[in-house]
């Protein structure tokens, strides 16, 4: 059965993306990355891209969702599954990521209604475990999705390069 989910709230609409909506997609792609750079010193140079776009649209395992206003596309965010670690309570868990809200909608709860669709989707699919990865210095997104819910779990550490 394939999920289908279309959220009406405040004149926008979260469905499911499709490759119609690639361009854009890859722009807000690339405001990810410009977003994170200050966070990552190991980030290649540019042009770079995060994410398989196209697969993850295509995929039975993921869900792609942008929120739209009118016609336009102000957001996106996906849920992919993945298999978890042997020793955990779970076998898969929902991991999100490509979040993004375009500049001009920030603040309005739109990431919320994302998210919402995304954790629809997983839950339909059995998954309890809901997780994403966020940089620890990027206070703003942390306190977001701490005030949606999650909870910070691991810090990842690295050694930098001498």
């Amino acid at each position: 059965m394939e999920f289908q989910s279309t959220r009406m709230t405040h004149n926008i609409a979260i469905r499911q993306a499709t490759l119609d909506d690639l361009p854009i997609l890859l722009e807000f792609e690339q405001g990810i990355i410009d977003a994170e750079r200050p966070f990552d010193p190991t980030l290649g140079p540019n042009p770079l891209n995060y994410y398989d776009l196209k697969e993850l649209i295509s995929s039975k395992d993921a869900s792609v969702v942008v929120a739209v206003r009118d016609t336009q596309v102000i957001a996106s965010g996906y849920a992919t599954i993945k298999k978890a670690r042997h020793y955990l309570d779970h076998k898969e868990y929902a991991y999100l990521g490509f979040m993004f809200t375009h500049r001009d909608f920030r603040g309005q709860g739109i990431n919320t209604q994302i998210i919402d669709t995304l954790k629809e989707w997983a839950m339909a699919r059995g998954l309890t475990e809901i997780r994403l990865t966020v940089y620890q210095e990027n206070e703003a997104a942390i306190r977001a999705y701490e005030k949606y819910g999650f909870d910070r779990h691991l810090i990842e550490m690295r050694l930098p390069r001498s």
